[in-house]
Parts: structure tokens; C-alpha cells; sequence
């Protein structure tokens, strides 16, 4: 798993997360700041699609992550954010969340703490 963080780091990929938790444990990995969109709590689903529609063509980039949580609303939230970017040509990139889900974390929130229970860094 550290080695796919590594590559998402060097892409330097937008990765999309639920809230201010998931920016901390992502910004504790190493993580840079402008790399990451937090949603705004769900209210504004389409503002916040629209919005990273934006950002991804100003960066001229074609692919994002989706790092929301495991439980039933992150992946209700995963799901309609997927389909949309899809809808958009926007690839949605799975692999870390699939490693995650393998590794059976449910929360983004807990990530850094189980990167440093598990692998000592």
C-alpha cells in the first residue's frame, strides 16, 4: 500500500475526500494541500462535482481518487460521484481504494495512524 501512496504522490493527483479528518490524515502522510478537495458535507453534491470538473480541467487532467469511507454513505457518496465524473470523461482511479478496502479500513480518517500501526514509518 505505502508504494501506491507513493506513486499518487508523485502524479500528484486530485484526491477527493468527505471532510476535514480525511485532508488531516492525508496532509499527516505527506500529502500536499492543493492535491486534495474536501466535498461539503453532501449538501451541494453538483456544486462540488462542477467544481471538480474545474479544477481537473484547469489542471488538464483526466483522472482523480475518491477516498471516501466505507460505510454505507461514503459509498453511496463514491458511487454518485463516479458515475458523474465518468459521465464527464473524468477516470475515477481505484486501486488504492481497493487496497484499503483489502486492508479493511473503513475510515480515510484513520489512515495515517494505520500506515504508521502497520509499517512503521
Amino acid at each position: 500500500m505505502l508504494e501506491e501512496l507513493e506513486k499518487i504522490k508523485q502524479r500528484n493527483l486530485l484526491i477527493i475526500v468527505e471532510g476535514k479528518n480525511d485532508l488531516a490524515a492525508l496532509l499527516e502522510l505527506g500529502f500536499k494541500k492543493n492535491n486534495i478537495f474536501v466535498l461539503k458535507n453532501g449538501k451541494q453534491l453538483q456544486q462540488d462535482i462542477e467544481e471538480i470538473i474545474g479544477i481537473l480541467e484547469k489542471r488538464k487532467e483526466k483522472s482523480c481518487i475518491i477516498l471516501t469511507d466505507f460505510d454505507y454513505e461514503g459509498k453511496k457518496l463514491y458511487h454518485i460521484l463516479k458515475r458523474n465524473l465518468n459521465r464527464n470523461r473524468i477516470k475515477v482511479e481505484d486501486k488504492i481504494r481497493h487496497l484499503l478496502l483489502k486492508d479493511k479500513i473503513s475510515h480515510i480518517e484513520g489512515l495515517a495512524t494505520f500506515i504508521e500501526n502497520h509499517y512503521q514509518i
